[in-house]
């Protein structure tokens, strides 16, 4: 069988290539075992939401390919869903996706006598974020941060 990081790869081509010249945006896509079954979850997103109908056409879309494709010897399902409107910000994607918009941040130790704020998220890179908050730029190392999600603006 291929390594959970290949399975995850090749299936995150596959859906950059059904979402491309669409409005909807690959997020993530992760292969998961919950106890006996495997599922591989596609997340994507859109402006100004995903609807179920957005996940029907790319689960529609991605599922003939993964067939044809052949690349996960086990048996799954595959579930297309939207990250939810206050998910995590994990891989490098995440954080793409995320500048400019605000963030809630949790820190190991207190930053500025807080460990959670609320900031834009300016940039970001494998080592560090920047946050804009309303005392000036702030950098953190990536390390220093237990969780950052973005922010729920009702």
């Amino acid at each position: 069988m291929a390594s959970k990081e290949k399975i995850e790869e090749k299936a995150w081509e596959l859906l950059q290539r059904v979402t491309e010249g669409t409005k909807i945006r690959p997020v993530d896509a992760e292969y998961a075992k919950e106890g006996k079954e495997y599922t591989l979850v596609i997340t994507i997103d859109k402006d100004p939401y995903v609807t179920i109908d957005d996940c029907e056409e790319i689960s529609r879309l991605l599922d003939p390919l993964l067939d044809e494709e052949d690349f996960i010897s086990d048996a799954y399902t595959l579930t297309v869903s939207s990250p939810g409107l206050t998910r995590q910000l994990r891989r490098p994607r995440d954080f793409i996706f995320a500048r400019g918009r605000d963030v809630d941040v949790r820190c190991f130790k207190p930053v500025n006598g807080k460990r959670e704020f609320t900031a834009r998220l300016d940039d970001a890179d494998e080592e560090s974020v920047v946050l804009g908050t309303d005392e000036g730029a702030l950098r953190l190392k990536r390390s220093e941060i237990s969780m950052i999600r973005l922010t729920f603006h009702e």
